[in-house]
Parts: C-alpha cells; sequence; structure tokens
C-alpha cells in the first residue's frame, strides 16, 4: 500500500483528493492536513510515503512547509497548484526547492478528460511512493555569474560555469529535448551548463500547461548563458538559443520553400496524448534533419518521445536517454532504452558534457 497525506486548506479539494486517490486499492489515504504546520506534524506520526501539498495555506504555506520537509525527511511531494501565471512561478519554486511534479487546483476547469487526469495522479503515486526521493534531489549548487547588460539591474541570476566541448566531429544541426514530470530540475542540470557560443539551435518540448511555459523559459534564461524563450509561431530557430515550446500546443521545425528553419505551433489536440507533444517535435526533426540530429529523452511518465526518437533513429541521428537512477520518473526514458534506440544511458550531471561533445 502506498501511503498518502493530503495537504490543502480546502475541504472540497481534501475531499475530491481523497475520493479519487482511494479508488485504487494500492493506495490508502492515511490522513489529511489543513496547513503546513499540521501537515509536518502528521508527516512525523503517519510517515506517508507521498505529500500532496497546496501552496496558499493559513499558518504555514505550501512552500515553508515544502522547505522543512527537504530539510528534515525528504519524501515525495506533489504541489496543487492554480494554473495562473502567479501559480506557475510558485510551484516553479517548489520544483526547484525538491518537489516532484504539481497537480492543477481547478479540476473542474480543465478541458482534459477528468478520468485521464485521475488515472494519471494514481500512476505517478504509486510510482513514487514505490520509488522515493530521486538521487538527484535539488539541483547542483550555481555560481554566481558575472553582472550582463543585458539583464535588469534588480535580478539575480545564478548560473553555472559553461562546460567545454572536448571530442567529436561536429555533424549536428540540432538539438531536440523532450521531458515531462521532474523536466523543470533536470532541464537546470543542463541548458545553464551549455556555452554562450552553443553552435546550434536546442528545441524543448515538456509536458506543462500553456501558463506554465512562459514563466519556465524566462527562470531558465536568467540561469543560463545562452538564450532560453518560449516558441512562438513563425519564430526562426538561431545557434546559442533554445526554444521552449508553449504549453497551449505542439511545436514542430518547418522550413518553408527550401529557406531558414522555423517553429510552427498546432493548438489543435491531433491525435497525441499530451500537449506540446514531445513524438510531434521529434517526428518533425527526423524528416527536417535526417541524421543530422541529436534527441534527448529525460524523466517522464508513459512513453510520449519514443515514435518520434524512432524515427529519427532510423535516419541516423544519435539518441539520448536520461538513466533510471536520476530520473524521478523512469518512464519515458525507459520506453526508449526498451526500444534499444538510446546510443547512450546518462545521469543527469553527465548529459550537458554529452551534448557538448556532439555538437
Amino acid at each position: 500500500m502506498i501511503k498518502v497525506l493530503i495537504v490543502d486548506d480546502s475541504a472540497f479539494m481534501r475531499n475530491a483528493l481523497t475520493s479519487m486517490l482511494s479508488s485504487d486499492p494500492e493506495i490508502k489515504i492515511v490522513g489529511t492536513a489543513k496547513d503546513g504546520l499540521d501537515a509536518l506534524d502528521k508527516i512525523k506520526e503517519l510517515r506517508p510515503d507521498v505529500v500532496t501539498m497546496d501552496v496558499e495555506m493559513p499558518r504555514m504555506d505550501g512552500i515553508a512547509a515544502l522547505k522543512k520537509i527537504m530539510e528534515t525527511n525528504p519524501l515525495p511531494v506533489i504541489m496543487v497548484s492554480s494554473l495562473t501565471t502567479e501559480g506557475a512561478k510558485v510551484t516553479l519554486e517548489a520544483l526547484e526547492i525538491g518537489a516532484v511534479d504539481f497537480i492543477p487546483k481547478n479540476l473542474s476547469e480543465l478541458s482534459i478528460n477528468i478520468v485521464k487526469i485521475k488515472e494519471m495522479l494514481i500512476e505517478k503515486i504509486k510510482y513514487l511512493g514505490k520509488k522515493g526521493v530521486p538521487k538527484k534531489a535539488t539541483i547542483r549548487r550555481l555560481a554566481p555569474a558575472a553582472p550582463s547588460t543585458q539583464k535588469p539591474k534588480e535580478t539575480i541570476i545564478q548560473t553555472p560555469s559553461p562546460l567545454v566541448r572536448t571530442t567529436g566531429d561536429r555533424k549536428v544541426g540540432i538539438v531536440a529535448i523532450g521531458t515531462s514530470t521532474g523536466g523543470p530540475k533536470a532541464l537546470q542540470e543542463i541548458i545553464p551548463h551549455l556555452p554562450k557560443d552553443f553552435p546550434v539551435p536546442i528545441i524543448i518540448a515538456q509536458h506543462m500547461p500553456a501558463n506554465f511555459t512562459g514563466p519556465f523559459a524566462e527562470r531558465l534564461n536568467q540561469l543560463s548563458h545562452i538564450r532560453v524563450k518560449e516558441a512562438e509561431e513563425g519564430e526562426v530557430i538561431k545557434p546559442g538559443s533554445a526554444y521552449i515550446a508553449p504549453g497551449r500546443g505542439h511545436m514542430r521545425v518547418k522550413r518553408p520553400r527550401g529557406l531558414e528553419t522555423v517553429l510552427t505551433i498546432s493548438e489543435n489536440k491531433e491525435e497525441y496524448i499530451y500537449r506540446p507533444s514531445v513524438d510531434a517535435m521529434m517526428l518533425s526533426v527526423s524528416e527536417l534533419f535526417p541524421g543530422r540530429a541529436l534527441g534527448v529523452i529525460l524523466t517522464g511518465m508513459g512513453n510520449d518521445g519514443c515514435k518520434g526518437l524512432q524515427a529519427m533513429k532510423k535516419t541516423g541521428a544519435r539518441i539520448f536517454a536520461q538513466n533510471e537512477e536520476s530520473c524521478v520518473v523512469y518512464g519515458m526514458p525507459k520506453a526508449v532504452v526498451d526500444a534499444g534506440i538510446a546510443d547512450k544511458v546518462l545521469p543527469i550531471e553527465e548529459i550537458a558534457g554529452e551534448i557538448i561533445n556532439s555538437v
């Protein structure tokens, strides 16, 4: 049995999550808490395997409680967040502190099938409850960067020294990265370590709601030497830049009439479960950069990306997968490894260096 503690000041949310999760015979709700202080006491008493944590609560909010949990008794914490831009910024802070994932607070307002959300949440909690906190529970400490005239003076930027390319021949024209649960933290272990003169464009599909991808791109840009931004329709991709697919649609690369490579954003759901879809992005890369691409698959639930990476592999592309030990959820990388198409299976802290040596 996976023991779950639900922390929320809303009786409606406590009841909704209890009903949703209790429907699975492998999950047991061992208790509920109304605020962070109550949660810390219940964690000591009930010793849950997984905690769902509301962000805004009286007495002690979710962020303060999360910090205490990570300091004293690390365990998988899933944040319950509003889908507003402000909610996105707080949730991203929680993911940096150590939360493994988040779920939307306004479940009834989502256009996605609520049954699908329930199935995904149950599957995620069962996986996290059995695995516990990943070994790479927090991102590496980042050294202060030199002041930059391109950043606001009041912004404090922390960024690591970029890694240096040591081997290999340059044959790659683009790097495509796909990820889901645990992805924000994993990407912070990769993108900030790339040098400013990184020679090819990077495109990223991260499963995230529409209001989250913009703030996430801004945060990653503040930490990085290369430019990071949320992708826009028709945008020309350039070396030394990373483009994050907006949560509202599927991102693809296209080269109209032999001109420069641009990004297209489709807001149609199409046949894909997730939006943005990693498969949709990778399939477009396989068509536009045959044999000249590097595909990277990181932590995440399910198998999104496997089909697209198989297509890339057939053209001669190289494929890297994150290893199980450093994943929050070893689902998407496992699908790629099991398919036999991964050239390298790497811990998260080695992926940036391998990318640099491959371009």
